[in-house]
C-alpha cells in the first residue's frame, strides 16, 4: 500500500486490546488484512469506515474446541453453528472430529468399529462442507481411533495441514462402560495405550506447532461410581458430578503427562477444572514438558447439580470450586479457553432435551460457543479476570499453541482484520430468542451478563452485529469460511500460508 492509497476500511474512536496493554489507536484494513495500527489521524483514507467510540476492539476470538456434527451431520450443523459462533465474536474455530464426523454423505446415526477410516478418505467432504457452507474460518484437530491413523499423522501433516490430534480417553474402552454415548457421537472403535504412544511419537517428531490434546477422565473407574450411584438410587443432577470425582481427571494428566514426557511430545489439556489437575500440570511443566490448559464458559460459570447447569463430560464442579478455575485462568495455569460447542440430536429444544432424572438427561448441552465471549466478559465485570488477559488466553494463545499465530489472534500489522468491537457498558439479560444456534436454547436463559460484542468483522468485512435497540445479534455475513492449513515444523505459520486472500 502507497502512502496515498485508499483502503478498503477503517476502524476509529476505539480503544486496542492486547495482552501487553490498552492503547486508544485506529486500524485500516485492505485486502482482508490489517495493514496500519496509529492515531486515528494518520490512517489512511477509506472508502469506509466505521466509528467505535466507546467501544473496545479485540481480535476475534480462537476458539480451540468445537463439535459440529456431533450427533447430526456435518451439513445440517455447520451453517447454522458457524453463524452463531462468528455472531458471538468466534472467527476462527477449532474443530474436533473423528474420521466418521467429516462429512461423508452417509453420516451413521449410531457408529460401529468397522465404520472408523482414514482420514485420507474424508478430508475432501470436509473441506469442500467448509469452502461451501462456513461462516469463519476452521482448522482441524482429528480425534483418532485406530493404530493406522496414528501411523498416517506424518501424512495427514504434509498433505491435510493437520497439526493437532485428540486423544479423548474415557472412550479408550466403551465396552467397560455400559451406558457410553460415544457411538451416538461417532466415536466407534476405542482404542488403548499402544495407540496413545503411536500418536505422541508421531506429534513430537512433527515439531511445533504438533500438539496432543487430551480429554482427561477416567471412565474406566467412574463406570463403578456410575453403578454405586444409580444402585443408591440417585437421580439429582449433582450425581453426574459425584460419578466422575476430582481424581479421575487428574490421574489422567499424570499418566499420559509421563508418557509425553517421555516422548518430550507437547500436549494439551482440553478440561483443566480441579485443583489436584493443577497440580499435575504445573508438575509437568517442571519436569520440562510443553504443556497447555483449557478451560471452557460453562466450567467456569455453572455449579454442578444447579438448575439449568446440565451435563458435561469433564462434568461441572462444586460452585465452591469456581474461584480456583478462575485464579488457575488468570494466573496462567490454563492458558487457553473453548467453548467445547455441540447441537444435540434432533429434537433438540429445551424442553424434549430437559429431564429431572440425571441418567435420562442427554449428555451436553447447546450454545455454548454463544457464551464463551459473554462468560469471559462477565468475569470482567467482576473482576476475575483482566481485559488484557481474556485477549491472551481467547486469541493469541489458542493461536498460537495451534500454529495460526501471528495471521491470527492479533491485531497487528499483517494479520487477518478479524475483528471484535465490545461494549463494556452493554447489560444483557440472556433470552433463549437472542441465540441463533439451531437449537434456539441456551443454558444462560435469565442470567444477565455486564459487557457484549456488538460487531464482528472477518477479514475485513463486517458479519455480525448488535445494534443498539435491536432486539437481538444480527448475522449478516456470507459464507466466506476458509480451511487453514497448518506447516509443521516451524514455531510461527507465515501469513501467506494461514489462508487468507
Amino acid at each position: 500500500m502507497s502512502d496515498n492509497a485508499t483502503v478498503d476500511l477503517t476502524i476509529t474512536g476505539g480503544t486496542l486490546v492486547a495482552p501487553s496493554g490498552l492503547r486508544r489507536a485506529g486500524l485500516a484494513i485492505d485486502g482482508g488484512r490489517i495493514v496500519a495500527v496509529c492515531e486515528d489521524h494518520l490512517l489512511p483514507e477509506a472508502r469506509q469506515t466505521y466509528d467505535a467510540t466507546g467501544l473496545h476492539v479485540i481480535p476475534g476470538l480462537v476458539d480451540s474446541e468445537a463439535h459440529p456434527g456431533c450427533y447430526s451431520p456435518l451439513k445440517d450443523d455447520l451453517a447454522t453453528e458457524s453463524r452463531a459462533a462468528v455472531t458471538a465474536g468466534v472467527t476462527t474455530w477449532g474443530i474436533h472430529a473423528p474420521s466418521t464426523r467429516m462429512g461423508h454423505p452417509d453420516f451413521v446415526d449410531f457408529v460401529q468399529p468397522d465404520d472408523v477410516c482414514s482420514f485420507h478418505d474424508v478430508i475432501g467432504y470436509f473441506t469442500d462442507l467448509v469452502e461451501s457452507d462456513a461462516a469463519l474460518d476452521i482448522f482441524l484437530t482429528y480425534m483418532l481411533e485406530t493404530d493406522q491413523q496414528a501411523n498416517e499423522i506424518p501424512e495427514y501433516a504434509a498433505e491435510h495441514g493437520v497439526t493437532s490430534y485428540k486423544l479423548y480417553l474415557q472412550s479408550m474402552s466403551p465396552e467397560a462402560e455400559p451406558h457410553w454415548p460415544g457411538r451416538r457421537a461417532g466415536l466407534g472403535h476405542g482404542f488403548d495405550d499402544g495407540t496413545c504412544w503411536l500418536t505422541m511419537e508421531a506429534v513430537a517428531a512433527l515439531g511445533a506447532p504438533g500438539v496432543v490434546c487430551m480429554h482427561c477422565e477416567n471412565w474406566e473407574v467412574a463406570r463403578i461410581f456410575d453403578a454405586r450411584l444409580r444402585a443408591a438410587g440417585r437421580t439429582d443432577w449433582a450425581a453426574w458430578s459425584d460419578r466422575s470425582p476430582h481424581f479421575l481427571e487428574a490421574t489422567h494428566i499424570r499418566t499420559y503427562g509421563d508418557m509425553a514426557a517421555e516422548l518430550d511430545c507437547p500436549i494439551y489439556i482440553q478440561h483443566a477444572t480441579t485443583p489436584e489437575s493443577y497440580r499435575e500440570i504445573l508438575d509437568l511443566r517442571r519436569r520440562g514438558v510443553t504443556c497447555h490448559a483449557q478451560t471452557g464458559p460453562h466450567w467456569l460459570h455453572f455449579g454442578k447439580g444447579e438448575h439449568n447447569a446440565w451435563r458435561i463430560n469433564v462434568p461441572l464442579r462444586s460452585r465452591e470450586n469456581n474461584p480456583n478455575i478462575w485464579a488457575a485462568l488468570r494466573e496462567d495455569v490454563i492458558n487457553s479457553v473453548g467453548s467445547d460447542h455441540v447441537v444435540l440430536w434432533a429434537p433438540s429444544d429445551y424442553e424434549s432435551s430437559y429431564d429431572e432424572n440425571i441418567w435420562e438427561l442427554k449428555t451436553g448441552f447447546t450454545s455454548r460457543v454463544e457464551m464463551l465471549l459473554p462468560v469471559l466478559l462477565e468475569g470482567v465485570h467482576a473482576g476475575s479476570l483482566s481485559l488484557e488477559r481474556l485477549v491472551e488466553v481467547a486469541c493469541a494463545n489458542p493461536a498460537r499453541i495451534f500454529g495460526l499465530y501471528p495471521s491470527k489472534g492479533t491485531l497487528d500489522v499483517g494479520a487477518d482484520a478479524d475483528v471484535v468491537l465490545v461494549d463494556l457498558d452493554r447489560t444483557v439479560k440472556v433470552a433463549n430468542e437472542q441465540v441463533l444456534t439451531r437449537s434456539g436454547w441456551t443454558v444462560l436463559d435469565g442470567h444477565t451478563i455486564h459487557g457484549w460484542s456488538v460487531a464482528t468483522f472477518l477479514r475485513g468485512k463486517q458479519v455480525a452485529r448488535w445494534e443498539e435497540g435491536a432486539p437481538k445479534p444480527e448475522y449478516i455475513g456470507d459464507a466466506d469460511g476458509q480451511y487453514l492449513r497448518r506447516v509443521p515444523g516451524r514455531d510461527l505459520v507465515p501469513l501467506e500460508s494461514a489462508g487468507a486472500v
